[in-house]
């Protein structure tokens, strides 16, 4: 099997072109996919004809949905720097 997702250097590109995309237009949208796609890189590197193109993809759906869960509950604990006003200075 020599399909596209068989490659492991096709998904190391698309990690590199979605982390750029991160960059680029920042707001927390690529990044996991980026990841889901790193963590696929060493799947199929490490087991090149495991599965079929199909289960690939729904591989890197959920490895992907997995990271941006796992990235939103650790950086939502960091402060933003905006700070909640609860008096008013006139009261």
């Amino acid at each position: 099997m020599d399909t596209m997702v068989s490659i492991w250097w096709v998904w190391l590109s698309a990690a590199i072109a979605l982390a750029v995309l991160e960059v680029l237009a920042p707001g927390f949208i690529f990044i996991g996919f980026a990841i889901g796609a790193l963590i696929m890189t060493a799947v199929v590197a490490l087991f090149p004809t495991a599965m079929m193109p199909p289960a690939a993809l729904a591989l890197f759906t959920g490895l992907s949905l997995v990271a941006w869960i796992v990235l939103k509950r650790v950086f939502k604990s960091q402060s933003t720097g905006a700070r909640r006003v609860t008096k008013d200075i006139n009261d």
